[in-house]
């Protein structure tokens, strides 16, 4: 199965790219290779171009706030294991205390190492960071592995409380949703979506033995998928064959 996400808006857009940012850039800093690492590097400057945002750590801990909130309307409530909820509401004030103590944007402390913005205003460039124009940096690169690691688990841990802050927050999201099997007609599924309630997310699982590739679009109203299938020409065409798949709808 292949799961595929859809936001309706900005902000949840943001936090979906900054997962992936930190899904790969944990995933490279485990690694021992260089080039893992040269990577690993330029991954953290993509977070800070799309944490460079200016509202950006403010809608964090505005959604941190409001989860709580809401959490806590919860207490009480026979359904609801006390035990689980304080879990989840102490984590929320771990991650809303953790981020609010930085200054700043998420990795602003990063912009005052010199050499790391050398390397940032090198990396752009094809070919860039060659030995004859960062001699620093191919030298760092013959480190041994250990040492490396050590420095960027150092620079990593300025982006930390915001990696933790999204993880929990999109965790939240997902799991408001309820998973429903929809089938789409020749290829094409449409739903009207109800009045007086807002959408954040859609959440798309499909067969992969299908070779299916969904195309999303919707709106506050009206979502839209159409089935595309990767032909021999290297081009997506539409599909005409009735398919189903699971679809969730999160707020």
């Amino acid at each position: 199965m292949i799961l595929y996400e859809y936001p309706f808006n900005e902000r949840i857009r943001t936090y979906l790219r900054l997962e992936h940012l930190f899904r790969r850039l944990g995933e490279l800093a485990a690694r021992e290779h260089p080039t893992d690492h040269h990577y690993a590097i330029t991954t953290i400057f993509e977070v800070m171009d799309v944490a460079a945002r200016a509202d950006l750590k403010m809608d964090v801990l505005k959604d941190l706030e409001k989860q709580k909130q809401v959490l806590n309307s919860y207490r009480g409530n026979p359904a609801i294991a006390e035990t689980v909820l304080d879990e989840v509401i102490g984590q929320l004030e771990s991650c809303f205390a953790a981020l609010n103590s930085l200054s700043g944007k998420a990795g602003q402390t990063l912009t005052e190492n010199d050499w790391l913005m050398s390397i940032r205003s090198r990396v752009g460039i094809p070919g860039g960071t060659c030995e004859f124009d960062l001699p620093a940096y191919f030298a760092w690169q013959h480190l041994d592995a250990k040492t490396r690691q050590q420095g960027l688990q150092r620079w990593i841990s300025t982006l930390v409380p915001l990696a933790e802050s999204i993880r929990l927050l999109l965790q939240l999201l997902r799991d408001s949703g309820a998973a429903q099997k929809v089938i789409a007609p020749s290829g094409q599924y449409q739903q009207a979506l109800p009045q007086g309630r807002t959408f954040q997310l859609l959440r798309l699982r499909i067969d992969s033995s299908l070779g299916l590739i969904p195309e999303i679009s919707g709106n506050r109203l009206m979502l839209s998928v159409r089935l595309m299938r990767h032909e021999s020409d290297d081009r997506l065409h539409a599909s005409t064959n009735d398919a189903s798949f699971e679809l969730t709808l999160c707020s």
